[in-house]
């Protein structure tokens, strides 16, 4: 059996991309949040902006989600 060990090492090279890339993609939703609190704490008016921050980010988590599962379940195509 012939296996092409470069499309393994491509797909393996964009799984890891992609994880890396959601991972810090939730970190800066995190850190919009921390921000938000943050600025309730204090007082200040910049709570709107570290709550957008947390909302793209985790809105973008989610989009990548989504189109994975549908990549993956035959169903949805």
């Amino acid at each position: 059996m012939d296996l092409d060990w470069s499309a393994l090492g491509q797909v393996t090279a964009v799984s890891i991309g992609v994880t890396v890339a959601v991972v810090v993609v939730f970190a800066l939703g995190v850190l919009g949040l921390a921000r938000h609190e943050g600025a309730r704490e204090e007082g200040g008016g910049a709570s709107s902006v570290g709550r957008a921050q947390a909302g793209l980010c985790f809105l973008a988590c989610a989009a990548v989600v989504a189109y994975g599962i549908y990549l993956i379940v035959p169903q949805f195509h």
